[in-house]
């Protein structure tokens, strides 16, 4: 039997390239698995943080070591065969269909879809609008909105209204104030894993992290705090995807940023979550109503608010590549609703294949 060739991409020039070749070694170990090792065959390709594609060696090189390549490992021309940062490898050509796990901005927001889908090969999950959208937050709360799922208090601004005049700014504070009051959460909209968000309970902390969040993004949102239990759900599909067990993150620090996600022993997770029947089942239909207010397609994964006080279920947003490591939440909640991370990675490949409407 002819084995299929998988392009697995990797790696980006957002700031959670490592966490992308963590989960591109998962995904390889499960592709390399006695269950699919007859059925694919890996073709990496290694994004460097300066854009650059690499193929071959390197590529095998790096899911090996698990490190990423420095400025002194860098590849002579010879080796890299390219001379500009866009220009792909020729192994490109050879690829069957597509598995990029790339997380964050120039992987998750929709612009390596859109050089997927001009190469006319079809590419595990969501497709531009999908990804677009599922990436950023101000046009994914307005989707939800229209959908009418429930969701926390939030005001949406551009960064020129943030770095304006003195005049301007002060009146700014004065509304977020007035509409979300302390605690609330000052976003960069098109950033993943918490990097540029912070907790602020004062007007000076608000006016810095406006500052800081601005410096990383265009866009800004900023959500009114809840007292709540973070609750997340897995999709699994295209037009008729299915929903997951629920799984709950606890946790000691005080939100959930980015040292508590990727540090070992910060956080935990509950599967399936301690929570009564009639919220899992909300939360389960409310994640699929997520998926098609955003178009997403493959895999995604969505996160909740459970206010316990009130039974309210309150959706937060959407991840269309959420983190891909045999110890992440998307692959977890499915090993306990019964698919092992090698058959996940299998279905979603299959997915990819007859998903026309994004692929090819």
């Amino acid at each position: 039997m002819t084995k299929l060739r998988v392009g697995l991409l990797f790696g980006g020039r957002s700031g959670e390239h490592e966490v992308s070749i963590s989960s591109a070694i998962a995904i390889a170990k499960a592709l390399s698995s006695e269950q699919n090792a007859s059925k694919y065959e890996i073709l990496p390709f290694y994004i460097q943080k300066d854009g650059r594609w690499l193929a071959g060696e390197v590529p095998q090189k790096v899911l090996g070591s698990g490190i990423p390549l420095v400025e002194s490992q860098q590849p002579t021309p010879e080796e890299s065969q390219i001379q500009s940062p866009w220009q792909s490898q020729g192994q490109v050509a050879e690829v069957d269909v597509w598995f990029p796990i790339l997380h964050g901005p120039n992987g998750e927001d929709g612009t390596i879809q859109g050089l997927l889908t001009l190469m006319q090969v079809p590419f595990v999950g969501s497709g531009v609008l999908g990804s677009a959208m599922g990436m950023d937050k101000v046009a994914m709360k307005m989707a939800f909105a229209q959908a009418g799922l429930p969701q926390v208090k939030y005001i949406a601004l551009n960064r020129s209204q943030i770095w304006s005049n003195p005049c301007v700014f002060p009146k700014l504070c004065d509304e977020i104030e007035a509409n979300l009051d302390y605690p609330c959460f000052v976003k960069p909209a098109n950033l993943g894993s918490s990097v540029g968000i912070a907790k602020v309970r004062s007007r000076h902390e608000l006016e810095a992290a406006l500052d800081n969040a601005a410096s990383y993004d265009r866009r800004i949102i900023v959500e009114a705090g809840v007292t709540a239990r973070e609750l997340e759900c897995a999709v699994l599909g295209n037009e008729n995807p299915k929903a997951s067990v629920v799984g709950e993150i606890t946790y000691e620090s005080d939100f959930y940023d980015y040292e508590t996600k990727y540090t070992e022993g910060k956080a935990d997770l509950l599967i399936p979550a301690p929570i009564p029947d009639n919220v899992t089942g909300k939360i389960q239909e409310m994640a699929l109503q997520a998926f098609a207010a955003v178009d997403a397609a493959g895999l995604a994964r969505v996160d909740f608010f459970y206010v316990e006080a009130t039974g309210e279920v309150l959706i937060n947003e959407i991840n269309t590549i959420p983190g891909f490591t045999a110890t992440s939440m998307y692959p977890l909640l499915w090993d306990h609703s019964g698919i092992s991370f090698a058959e996940l990675v299998d279905q979603l490949i299959q997915l990819a294949l007859t998903n026309r409407g994004v692929g090819v």
